[in-house]
């Protein structure tokens, strides 16, 4: 691009947004962007792998023509891309579960998962977010001053794919770092408790009314491959280096990082009921 448009760009600290969905949610052809760059470039493989790194010290990676090996903690596992007509990087799910407990909504088959970097937040179906929130909510033990919920341990958001790949999200990858202390008024009582970062999707006439998300609380902990020619996904936990580590190498691009949330631990947000 040689121009943006002053809105919504004025606004935002980075220079764009690049696509990298399936070609039909190209405008046309000639706009999809993996589509020209493999011609163009006379890619060794018509793929690219994604890296998101836990820490700001660490740059975050994309890698064209292939995925970077050194970035997989796992052997990839892949899955195929359903209805790759939509242009989603979207798969079929068999079963969502917490502790046990299957949600419902997937029961009756039907349900399916976007692979999106674009997505801050895990999305979860509307109708299941109210019972996927209490299943992931976790009572702290005597009301700490401070806490870090992402260290606090609680119960994997479990994703099994149709062809039988299963992902877990664990507490430290799902969990918002600031707690809740719930103050009761007439009591006197307080309880400290720990939360899910969860965005509801609603029913939309592409996606459907069981269309989940897995934003980058998911990316963080895998390291995923998409293959545009097979239109399918690799799935392997992700290896994180240390910044000693990819200083050490030569090669650790430089980079900027906006916005970054206070490292201090953070305090509970208090709520009287």
């Amino acid at each position: 691009a040689t121009e943006l448009t002053k809105e919504p760009f004025d606004s935002f600290e980075f220079d764009g947004v690049l696509g990298l969905g399936l070609g039909a949610l190209a405008v046309d052809p000639e706009f999809s962007f993996f589509h020209q760059f493999s011609k163009l470039n006379h890619l060794g493989e018509d793929s690219f792998g994604y890296f998101l790194s836990r820490t700001d010290s660490v740059p975050s990676e994309i890698s064209f023509g292939g995925h970077d090996s050194r970035r997989l903690d796992s052997e990839l596992q892949w899955v195929p891309v359903h209805r790759p007509e939509l242009g989603f990087w979207q798969m079929k799910v068999k079963r969502v579960s917490v502790g046990g407990e299957n949600a419902a909504i997937c029961e009756e088959g039907g349900c399916v998962a976007i692979a999106d970097t674009g997505t801050s937040l895990i999305g979860v179906p509307r109708k299941a977010t109210q019972r996927l929130h209490w299943l992931l909510a976790r009572k702290v033990p005597n009301n700490p001053e401070e806490i870090d919920c992402r260290e606090f341990s609680g119960p994997d958001l479990i994703v099994e794919f149709e062809d039988g790949v299963t992902i877990s999200i664990g507490a430290e990858d799902y969990s918002r770092a600031t707690a809740m202390k719930v103050l009761q008024s007439k009591t006197g009582n307080s309880q400290t408790i720990c939360r899910a970062s969860l965005l509801p999707v609603d029913d939309d006439e592409v996606l459907g009314s069981k269309t989940w998300i897995l934003g980058e609380p998911v990316l963080r902990k895998y390291y995923t491959a998409y293959d545009w020619r097979r239109q399918q996904i690799g799935w392997a936990l992700a290896r994180q280096p240390n910044a000693d580590e990819t200083d050490a190498s030569g090669d650790s691009p430089r980079h900027a990082v906006y916005g970054a949330p206070p490292v201090s631990t953070p305090l509970p947000t208090i709520v009287q009921v």
